[in-house]
């Protein structure tokens, strides 16, 4: 193996500090609202399809804010639960939508008909699995005045059962492939927006047409933001640690298959050349110590053995480094690495087959047109 081989792999694995250089987070700062209108400061609006496990836990949290919402709306998106009636129970006004017109997808008619039925200054939409620290009203609302535009929160990522850190390299590169956290995120625009938790005002989001501009696009929060960027509304995306959490796909690895083959594939197609180009050369880049360990010990090279064993222990505490940002994923994650990557190759292909050979994925009971 000669040295070219090796200064080009290196150079891969420096690539990981360039495509996730900083990621930032919404601080608490004093908020000033001033005004006639300011007790109808915020409305937050949730789609939900057949969500009564999760609601709970996102209604009791925005129950214990620092700050609290003028209204919580949620809309129950034709679901065949108990959502609307824990909504009910749980204090929030419920929209309840049956049937699904032609043209849209699930959660973009339920975002657009809560925002319309609201009256908030400020639209904060947040997915039915986030939930939010004591804080994290406070600090979106802070965060969005302090910056101006449109606030894209990418929430901190909580992990309880082992086989939910399969969802490592997902985590990474979907943050990553935003293009929003490398050393020129003041001078590069991002793809788009995060799609759990967005906070706009109102006259920004009716502005640009608000959902119902991107009503036929499975990638609603990528497609919303590209609207928010061409209308010339900054759009700032930042990480949602120590303000909002949430668990993704807990009901099993079915659940976390159907969730990230649902639209993966096509995320990467929206995905800025450079930094694509970036992150394939940083996966390659991680395979290479595996591919050098088996050449050494079929040679029976120590020297090669040894520099696999070095290249090795440099990406897992690279991928260390990554996760304990955006996530409380187990240690062993990244030292088990190989794992959740496979596992990422084997699910980004899944969803490549569906999204351009078979043009439709199914989510919440749903068949998707792609």
């Amino acid at each position: 193996m000669g040295y070219i081989n090796i200064i080009v792999h290196g150079f891969f694995w420096f690539l990981g500090f360039l495509i996730l250089w900083k990621i930032p987070v919404c601080q608490k700062v004093p908020v000033a609202i001033d005004g006639a209108d300011s007790g109808r400061i915020l409305s937050v609006i949730i789609p939900a399809r057949n969500e009564e496990k999760n609601l709970p836990q996102l209604l009791g949290s925005l129950k214990e804010q620092t700050v609290l919402p003028y209204e919580v709306i949620v809309v129950d998106d034709d679901s065949t639960d108990s959502t609307a009636g824990v909504a009910r129970d749980l204090g929030a006004k419920v929209i309840s939508l049956k049937g699904l017109p032609r043209g849209w997808v699930g959660k973009s008619w339920a975002c657009y008909n809560g925002a319309r039925q609201s009256g908030g200054n400020y639209l904060l939409f947040l997915d039915a699995d986030t939930s939010l620290r004591e804080d994290g009203i406070e600090r979106i609302i802070g965060c969005i005045i302090e910056n101006k535009g449109v606030v894209s929160i990418q929430p901190y990522h909580v992990v309880k059962r082992l086989y939910e850190n399969l969802s490592l390299f997902f985590n990474i590169i979907l943050i990553a492939g935003m293009g929003a956290f490398t050393p020129l995120q003041k001078i590069l625009r991002p793809i788009g927006a995060f799609g759990p938790c967005l906070i706009c005002s109102r006259s920004d989001y009716f502005h640009i047409g608000g959902h119902e501009s991107i009503k036929g696009k499975v990638m609603e929060d990528i497609e919303i933001g590209k609207k928010f960027l061409k209308s010339k509304i900054p759009l700032h995306c930042m990480g949602g640690k120590d303000t909002i959490d949430f668990r993704m796909y807990p009901g099993g690895i079915a659940d976390v298959v159907k969730g990230w083959s649902k639209s993966f594939s096509t995320g990467a197609r929206s995905t800025s050349i450079p930094v694509l180009i970036m992150v394939i050369a940083w996966i390659a880049g991680a395979i290479f110590p595996l591919n050098a360990l088996v050449e050494g010990l079929r040679s029976m090279d120590i020297v090669l053995i040894l520099l696999a064993a070095g290249f090795y222990a440099a990406f897992a505490l690279q991928i260390y480094w990554m996760s304990f940002r955006i996530g409380n994923f187990n240690p062993l994650a990244s030292i088990l690495y190989p794992i959740p990557l496979a596992f990422f190759v084997i699910i980004f292909l899944y969803s490549f087959v569906l999204t351009f050979f078979r043009r439709r994925v199914t989510w919440k009971d749903r068949k998707i047109r792609t």
